[in-house]
Formats: C-alpha cells, structure tokens, sequence
C-alpha cells in the first residue's frame, strides 16, 4: 500500500486497502492505523521483536493447549481481526490473541471479522502500550461479548488483567509484577505462572529491570 492520504476512510475503504496491503493496519473511528511498514512506522510491527514473538507464542501454547482439552471455546492468532461498534466507537483491530467461546460469529459487512471474543490478550511493546490501553482498549469495550482484556508487558515483567463485571463496569484486577506471581484468566478457567509466560524470553534479565 502506499502512503496514506490524511482523511477519513469509510470501512469499505479500509477493506479494499487492507486486502491490497503488504502489511497490516487497524481502522479506528475513520482512521488507518499502520501496523508497521518502512515509510510510516506510527505503530511498532506487532511481532517485530523476538521477545514480543516469543511471549505470544508461549501464550498461544498454553492457551491453546488448555482450550483443545475443554473443547468449549477456540483460540484465534494475531492476523485475525476482530469488530468493534457502537454509536460513538466503530473499527476493526488484530489483537496478538483473542478467544471465543461457543459459535464464532462474524460481521455482516466484513465476513472475516469476529465480533464474539470473549478474552483479548495485547502484547505491548514500548510504542504500543499507550494504543492498547487507550484508543483499542475503548474499542474493545464496544463488543458486548468481551470480558476479560489481558495485557502482557514485553519490555519489563509487567501483566494486567482487566475484567468487566455483570453490570458492565471494567475494573483492573491484576497488576503484576512479581516474576513467581500466577496469573488468572477467569473467562477460561485457567492459571498461568509468570515463569510460563516469560518462559525462555531471551534477555529476560534487562527485560525484568
């Protein structure tokens, strides 16, 4: 795709564009987000280092692995997108993980976006962690099905998990930074240790400072 002109685009727009696109972007509210490419770093590559690639492949693995024995719900990785909209908030986004439980379902405009997830997991990077909090984490909380966002730090020992209750209010529910500390994903009945997510990072020591 060539550089972006600065306006609006409709979601058809961004459609046609992310399908001739070498790389990928986001569409928030009218705007493409570049995801990454030589001429418009605005957003770090997800995936473009080793220690963010191997943090999400070590969720994937135990995510994955703990879904195939329930058989209930089903793992999707970062190159699917998912649909967010309501009256103030619309765009569609490539989470590193994401999971539904149940019948997947998909958007009646873009058949290739899942609006259902129940659980969304960010591996933030040091330029991404401001948009996976903020302007994405708003987004996500237009889908009706999502309940738990997971956000994983790759640049420092650091998780979150945040939880929306049965009145609809998202309170953060673990801030941890201790390396020996077990994290819970409610929405799947499942725990995970910190060790299991860091697990083999390489420069997990200057990571960890």
């Amino acid at each position: 795709m060539s550089a972006l002109e600065d306006r609006y685009y409709t979601l058809q727009e961004y459609l046609v564009l992310e399908e001739q696109s070498e790389y990928r972007n986001e569409y928030i509210n009218g705007r493409i987000i570049p995801l990454g490419s030589g001429d418009m770093p605005f957003i770090e590559m997800a995936g473009a280092t080793p220690v963010h690639n191997h943090i999400k492949e070590n969720l994937s693995i135990s995510i994955g692995s703990h879904l195939k024995k329930t058989k209930t719900c089903r793992s999707y990785s970062s190159d699917q997108r998912v649909r967010g909209i309501d009256e103030e908030n619309s765009g569609e986004t490539y989470p590193d993980l994401l999971v539904v439980c149940g019948k997947t379902l998909y958007d009646e405009t873009d058949k290739n976006a899942i609006i259902n997830p129940i659980l969304l997991i960010e591996v933030l990077s040091k330029s991404t962690r401001n948009y996976d909090r903020g302007d994405k984490f708003t987004l996500y909380r237009t889908i009706e099905s999502f309940k738990e966002y997971v956000l994983v730090d790759s640049t420092r020992i650091l998780v979150e998990v945040w939880r929306k209750s049965d009145e609809g209010i998202w309170s953060l529910m673990q801030e941890v930074k201790n390396f020996d500390s077990v994290i819970e994903f409610k929405t799947i009945n499942l725990s995970l240790t910190m060790q299991e997510i860091y697990d083999q990072v390489e420069g997990l020591l200057s990571v960890r400072k």
